[in-house]
């Protein structure tokens, strides 16, 4: 079982991915754009949203109670 592990910092780019620091100090990025036609996702869309993404209790969260859970994060973002 993988340990999970909190996101602490997050940057959000236009291109709709996200630079992701983890606890253990690992550098990640993420690519919301499969995401995006999803619900609640699909709000995401609206850049200015998405640019507001900022980190609460271990993930990335965005206004409206949008929220992706850190090992969502983790398992399918890319080491930087």
């Amino acid at each position: 079982m993988q340990m999970l592990l909190d996101v602490v910092s997050v940057e959000p780019h236009k291109d709709n991915t996200l630079s992701l620091i983890f606890e253990n100090n690992e550098k990640r990025l993420f690519d919301m754009t499969p995401y995006l036609n999803k619900k609640p996702f699909n709000k995401l869309k609206n850049t200015a949203l998405f640019m507001k993404a900022t980190v609460a209790y271990g993930t990335v969260i965005w206004p409206g109670n949008i929220d992706i859970a850190p090992e969502t994060l983790f398992d399918y973002s890319k080491r930087i």
